[in-house]
């Protein structure tokens, strides 16, 4: 995952925290570990697997800064 999620929507389609399953938003943040949305909430990748943009990605994958994972 190359691309930069900030101003992107998406939905938490898996968790393991089952309350944030359907849970969707825009990334206003993005740090190592975390995504905050657009109505405050912070969501820990790791936990997670989202869809964005019809593409569903475990958050495992884009655990670490952005600017480094754009780079790889």
């Amino acid at each position: 995952m190359k691309r930069e999620l900030i101003g992107k929507r998406i939905k938490v389609v898996k968790s393991v925290n089952k309350a944030y399953i359907g849970i969707t938003g825009t990334v206003i943040d993005e740090t190592k570990n975390m995504l905050t949305l657009d109505d405050g909430r912070k969501l820990i990748k790791e936990n997670i697997t989202i869809e964005i943009d019809g593409t569903v990605l475990d958050g495992k994958y884009i655990v670490g800064r952005p600017e480094n994972r754009i780079k790889r």
